[in-house]
C-alpha cells in the first residue's frame, strides 16, 4: 500500500480506499475498487455538463475553449498524418466542447460517446455535436470507420482499460491513429502531494498509469507509439491549483452545490485562476523533464 485517499475534491463519499502497487508490474490501481453500482453515485449530477448560462460561466467556459486549443492542434496533425477522411471519434466526450472547436476548424465527420445520458445530451443540445450514450465496446460504428479515436481521461476510470483499446483498434482504419491521455503517476507533483494529488481522482480514477504502462498496454492491444508529450493547457497547471486548494475549484464548487453569493463566486473564481497562472512555471519545466503531470501519446495499429 502507498497510501489512503478519499474524494478531496468533490466530497461524494466519506469511504476511505487505499492506493496500492503491485509488486511484480508495478501498476497503480484503487483498493478496494468499488462496484459498478457504487461507482456511479461517485460521479456527482452535472460532472460532465458545462453550463454556460451567467456571465461568470460563459467566461469559464472561453477559458476551456482556450486551454483546449492545444489538444485541438495534437489531433488535427493526427488526423492529417493519418492520410485517413473519415470519422473523428471522442469517447468520454463529456459537453462536447472539443468536438465543437474541431467542427469550428472545419472538421466535419465527427462524433461523440459518453457512457453517461447527460453528457451526450449535453453535447446534442448545447454543443451541436452528434453523440450517442453508451460503450465503445458496443458503439454502432462500422470496422475500420475512424480515421482517429481520441480517449482524453477514459482510461483510468474503466474495469477493463484493454476492452476500450481493442475495441479501438477494430473501429479505426488502417492509417487511422488513437490518441489517449491520462495523469501520469511519474510525475512530480504525485511526488510532492501525494495522497493530496488531484490526478488520483478517488475514488473514480480505478487505475494509475506511467507511460511505460500505458505504452505496454498499447503493444498488448495491437498499437504502436507515434509521439508523445507530457504537457496540456487544460489539465497540468490547473490539476496542480486544485491539488493545493481543491475548495477554490470551480468544478469542484458546482458540483458540491456550495452556496455563495455571486461576488464570493467571482472573487473564488478569479483566485483559482491566479493560482493557476502561479502553477505554470512548473507544470511547464517539470513537463520539459519529462514529468509531466499527464501523459498523451498518439499510437497507430501495428
Amino acid at each position: 500500500m502507498l497510501f489512503e485517499a478519499t474524494d478531496r475534491v468533490y466530497a461524494t463519499t466519506e469511504k476511505v480506499f487505499q492506493i496500492v502497487e503491485c509488486a511484480q508490474c508495478r501498476l497503480i490501481r484503487l483498493n478496494p475498487q468499488p462496484t459498478p453500482l457504487e461507482l456511479r453515485d461517485y460521479y456527482p449530477p452535472g460532472y460532465w455538463i458545462e453550463p454556460e448560462s451567467s456571465l461568470i460561466d460563459r467566461l469559464e467556459g472561453f477559458y476551456r475553449r482556450l486551454v483546449l486549443r492545444d489538444h485541438v492542434r495534437f489531433v488535427e496533425r493526427a488526423i492529417e498524418e493519418s492520410g485517413e477522411k473519415r470519422l473523428v471519434l471522442d469517447v468520454g466526450c463529456g459537453g462536447g466542447a472539443f468536438l465543437k472547436m474541431l467542427m469550428e476548424r472545419g472538421h466535419a465527420s465527427v462524433a461523440g460517446l459518453d457512457f453517461a445520458l447527460d453528457a451526450a445530451r449535453a453535447a446534442w443540445l448545447h454543443a451541436g455535436v452528434p453523440a450517442l450514450c453508451g460503450t465503445l465496446s458496443r458503439a454502432p460504428f462500422a470496422p475500420g470507420s475512424c480515421s482517429v479515436i481520441t480517449m482524453f481521461h477514459v482510461l483510468e476510470h474503466l474495469y477493463q482499460p484493454a476492452s476500450y483499446l481493442e475495441a479501438a483498434r477494430e473501429l479505426l482504419a488502417p492509417g487511422g491513429r488513437l490518441i489517449v491521455q491520462v495523469p501520469n503517476a511519474a510525475c512530480w507533483q504525485f511526488l510532492l502531494f501525494g495522497e493530496r494529488w488531484s490526478g488520483l481522482e478517488v475514488p473514480r480514477g480505478l487505475f494509475q498509469f506511467r507511460r511505460q504502462d500505458l505504452e505496454a498496454l498499447l503493444d498488448e492491444c495491437g498499437f504502436q507509439v507515434v509521439r508523445y508529450r507530457y504537457f496540456s493547457w487544460r489539465d497540468n497547471p490547473q490539476g496542480m491549483a486544485i491539488s493545493l486548494a481543491p475548495l477554490l475549484d470551480p468544478t469542484g464548487r458546482r458540483l458540491r452545490q456550495v452556496e455563495e453569493t455571486p461576488r464570493a463566486r467571482f472573487w473564488k473564481d478569479i483566485a483559482f485562476l491566479g493560482l493557476v497562472a502561479l502553477c505554470v512555471p512548473f507544470t511547464l519545466f517539470e513537463a520539459a523533464c519529462r514529468a509531466g503531470s499527464t501523459v498523451t501519446i498518439e499510437a497507430r495499429k501495428k
